[in-house]
């Protein structure tokens, strides 16, 4: 009898994360330094014979790959991951921002101030966008809270 590990997806307090993307990377060892050296991600764990390793940024979670042909539903060209854009909460942007100028590394948009609105309601944050050494779009935001909207 298989008995479910739920620690698999726990975040440490009993929560889950509900989605965990999975990235196929092309070189492992690169895309590790990226997150973890540049990026302050953390390595939750990792399969090094598998070339895998599950990743975390103040709550938000990544699952790197290298790619095996696996799952692989058409050609993979860079900039990998088109049409989408993964949005990474951080509660310092202008760190991250220092982050990628120490390792002199290109930053695809520059810190703006954006306001989505959600009902009467609008909800701010600072966002800076940056891809990753395969192309992938990480978005990272960092809260400025919310006002009314103005119609």
């Amino acid at each position: 009898m298989i008995i479910p590990n739920r620690q698999h997806f726990s975040r440490g307090k009993g929560e889950e994360n509900s989605l965990t993307p999975e990235l196929i990377v092309m070189d492992i060892n690169k895309s590790l330094n990226f997150y973890t050296k540049i990026l302050d991600f953390k390595v939750i764990y990792d399969r090094p014979e598998k070339k895998f390793a599950m990743l975390e940024y103040q709550g938000s979670r990544l699952m790197i790959n290298e790619r095996n042909g696996w799952w692989e539903t058409g050609k993979l060209e860079y900039p990998l991951g088109r049409g989408v854009n993964f949005q990474i909460k951080t509660d310092n942007i202008e760190k991250i921002r220092r982050l990628l100028n120490t390792h002199n590394y290109p930053v695809y948009q520059e810190i703006e101030e954006v306001w989505y609105r959600r009902g009467d309601k609008e909800l701010g944050q600072k966002e800076l966008l940056v891809q990753d050494p395969d192309g992938y779009l990480l978005r990272f935001a960092q809260d400025l809270g919310e006002k009314d909207w103005v119609h």
